[in-house]
């Protein structure tokens, strides 16, 4: 009996005692911060909302074409003598490519001389027939109508000359032309003809292709045809051309044309870019892209991509650092995707700081510690 009193007169110490401590004023804290459960203010990084003006821009893929392409026929039929052009070379304006034997031109030339001369010694005939005509008919020797033959016949003899004179600068012009040359600076393609082959005019014996200066012909939807035209018309920036691999080409290109028709199959229209070609880094046919601004937003908040977290419906949300030093998460509507980085279009005001790494430490309304992030930390928008 003494022993079960002994053990209930412990209990009611042990309940006195425990009562005794929770009445105790302090005696257990619940502790305001959330991040006290963590020993303290979460790090996190951030960085400071500043307007920047954006040229926006879409790429759009194309295909280069030689700024210009010649195709090299002759003028006259004959046999090829000489082929002096080597394809894939360089060639000046006016070097010669072709020679086409001259010596059946050559004689044409010599008859069509001879021809000249006939017509010369049949018009000075001519002439001492008028003058003789006159003569008589002074003395009223000869009728009118011997008078009017002999000037039907000046004339013709005039005719004949000047036909014949023609014939010989056309035969002359086709010795001439034996001697093909190229009539611009540009690379040679592959040659299609060679030494004892017959050309006419239907024969292509090379392609010339100035390529120093190059055409990329891009498709695009008509719908944004209009904004391509204004931001060139305002000047808002080069297009930046990307190789098939993603590397820009060292030089900026320029619209230089837009076509009028849509095409009511895709709905696209082209447009042309022209842009110099140092090295010869862009070769007709090849494939490529080309980056066209559009528009401008003269006030835009960028964020780094990875400063978005998505609530659990989905929505955008960026953690902002409140003048008390707590994190506050918010709801963001989002723009364009720019260099690494997205416009918000609303929910953000420009000079709030927003966190950028170690969001998804804290809570919302945890107390933080922040770390400045450098500007160039960022990934840099296309800027003017």
């Amino acid at each position: 009996m003494s022993h079960r009193l002994s053990f209930i007169v412990i209990l009611v110490g042990i309940a006195a005692l425990g009562l005794f401590l929770i009445s105790r004023p302090g005696a257990v804290s619940q502790p305001e911060d959330p991040s006290a459960y963590a020993g303290g203010p979460a790090q996190v990084t951030t960085l400071k909302l500043e307007p920047e003006r954006v040229v926006l821009t879409d790429t759009f893929p194309g295909r280069v074409a030689a700024y210009r392409r010649i195709e090299i026929r002759p003028q006259v039929t004959g046999i090829i003598k000489k082929r002096l052009a080597e394809g894939g070379t360089q060639v000046e304006a006016g070097q010669v490519l072709f020679e086409i034997d001259p010596a059946p031109l050559e004689a044409d030339f010599e008859t069509a001389k001879a021809g000249v001369m006939r017509a010369e010694g049949a018009l000075a005939h001519a002439r001492q027939e008028i003058a003789r005509a006159k003569a008589l008919m002074a003395e009223n020797v000869t009728s009118r109508k011997n008078y009017e033959q002999a000037q039907n016949d000046l004339t013709t003899a005039e005719a004949n000359l000047a036909e014949a004179q023609a014939v010989a600068h056309r035969k002359m012009l086709d010795l001439d032309f034996a001697t093909i040359r190229s009539p611009i600076k540009g690379y040679v393609g592959r040659t299609l003809s060679d030494e004892g082959a017959l050309a006419s005019s239907q024969t292509e014996l090379a392609v010339v292709q100035e390529l120093d200066r190059v055409y990329v012909d891009l498709r695009l939807p008509a719908t944004k045809l209009d904004g391509v035209q204004s931001a060139a018309e305002q000047g808002l920036g080069p297009v930046e051309i990307l190789d098939a691999d993603g590397k820009p080409h060292p030089r900026p290109g320029r619209l230089v044309l837009s076509d009028v028709t849509v095409d009511p199959g895709t709905g696209n229209a082209m447009v042309r870019v022209a842009a110099e070609n140092p090295g010869l880094g862009l070769l007709p046919g090849m494939y490529v892209r080309a980056r066209l601004p559009r528009g401008v937003l003269p006030d835009a908040l960028l964020v780094p991509e990875e400063a978005v977290v998505r609530a659990g419906a989905g929505e955008a949300q960026i953690a902002v650092v409140t003048v008390d030093g707590r994190a506050e998460r918010r709801d963001v509507a989002l723009g364009e995707a720019i260099g690494g980085r997205l416009v918000v279009t609303s929910g953000l005001k420009a000079g709030e700081t927003i966190i950028i790494r170690g969001q998804d430490r804290v809570q919302d309304g945890a107390r933080v510690s922040p770390v400045i992030a450098a500007r160039d930390a960022a990934p840099a928008a296309r800027k003017q």
